[in-house]
């Protein structure tokens, strides 16, 4: 079936480098056994060029299986990581080969650190992104609220495509949050790589708050829907699901997450 054969294959594709042979090695290999990763439309992945990839997130295992899938397609994943990893000297030495891109999170260096990205970017990079910023909590898995990282870079770099990817799942077996680690029968997940993003009526907007969360929305709509395809169900409507950490509440409204209506809007 066309789009789900590995286009990587010997002297094709992307360039990835001893430091990503190793971590092959480490995790590659270890996740190609305990999870059988299925790919729809892998043939659109782009071949060449910077790209901005986002994918929904259901689960701990989506870095690796999204960079195992994006290798498969004979790319080389960039990711942006938290800069306290690229301190100590091997682990920041294999993350710089590797071409991953530092952000000192929650600060304004934060926004500094984008600059990079859009360099890597116009240097023919793919960089990879969860907008969501962590494991959705909607209650029925779909994409919820993102943050507006990836609505910036992408407003910042109108030129470069953005490639939605939907996923769907290991977390019925792998779910950390509910200390769930279920192996056997072998996971199945499925990765579908969608068209780009349309964004062109943002062109040469100004990044202001209220732009970078209307991108955010059209790109975790997008997202929402090509999931949807993904499960064969009709996509929802309404608001994206809203959730609240518990630690961004005041301490007198801490409370269960039933009781908390914000967790259940938009």
């Amino acid at each position: 079936m066309p789009g789900t054969t590995k286009l990587r294959r010997p002297w094709h594709g992307e360039k990835l480098g001893l430091a990503w042979a190793i971590v092959m090695g480490i995790l590659y290999v270890p996740f190609s056994v305990l999870v059988k990763s299925t790919y729809r439309n892998l043939d659109k992945l782009p071949q060449t060029g910077g790209a901005i990839i986002v994918v929904n997130h259901v689960s701990h295992a989506d870095p690796f299986l999204v960079a195992k899938m994006v290798i498969d397609g004979a790319r080389r994943p960039r990711f942006l990581a938290k800069d306290t990893l690229f301190t100590t000297p091997i682990v920041g030495l294999a993350m710089r080969t590797m071409g991953h891109i530092p952000v000192k999170r929650g600060t304004a260096d934060a926004r500094e650190s984008l600059g990079a990205a859009v360099d890597a970017l116009r240097a023919g990079g793919m960089i990879v992104l969860h907008p969501e910023g962590t494991v959705t909590r909607d209650p029925d898995g779909w994409p919820m609220i993102g943050k507006t990282g990836a609505a910036r870079l992408a407003l910042l770099a109108p030129e470069i495509p953005v490639i939605p990817i939907a996923q769907w799942g290991v977390q019925d077996q792998i779910n950390l949050y509910r200390k769930k680690i279920k192996l056997i029968p072998r996971p199945k997940h499925v990765m579908s790589v969608g068209a780009p993003i349309d964004l062109s009526e943002f062109a040469g907007a100004d990044l202001d708050e209220k732009t970078l969360h209307v991108v955010t929305d059209v790109i975790m709509r997008r997202l929402r829907n090509d999931v949807a395809a993904l499960r064969g169900l009709p996509a929802p409507t309404g608001d994206l699901f809203h959730w609240v950490r518990p630690t961004d509440l005041p301490s007198d409204e801490l409370r269960s997450p039933a009781e908390d209506p914000r967790r259940e809007q938009g």
